[in-house]
């Protein structure tokens, strides 16, 4: 996941290298990071089968869904989607979801 995460700073945010690995080591250090298992990328595999994700996507929302998480923020998933008690978010959404403004009114 840290590997998709430096190529979308460095493409997409167009950082540089140095920069974007900088990046990750702060959000490291502040945030937990949960290791993807073998039982996970399988329920990945049947989430994105199922729902015509990515495998990319499905890892990521079986990872949040995995560690508890309510609200995971992407702007390329589709808005409103939820899983395993986990709902996508799109944060720049015309109108914002409910379970958003309530984490910012917080």
């Amino acid at each position: 996941m840290l590997g998709e995460l430096y190529a979308v700073l460095v493409r997409k945010a167009g950082r540089s290298p140095q920069d974007a690995r900088n990046a990750i080591l702060q959000w490291r250090d502040a945030f937990s990071v949960v290791e993807t298992s073998s039982e996970t990328l399988l329920r990945a595999a049947d989430l994105a089968a199922e729902h015509h994700l990515s495998i990319w996507d499905a890892l990521i929302v079986c990872v949040a869904s995995g560690s508890g998480c309510r609200l995971l923020l992407s702007e390329d998933m589709q808005d409103g989607f939820t899983w395993g008690g986990t709902t996508v978010v799109n944060p720049f959404a015309t109108e914002p979801h409910p379970l958003y403004l309530a984490v910012l009114s917080s």
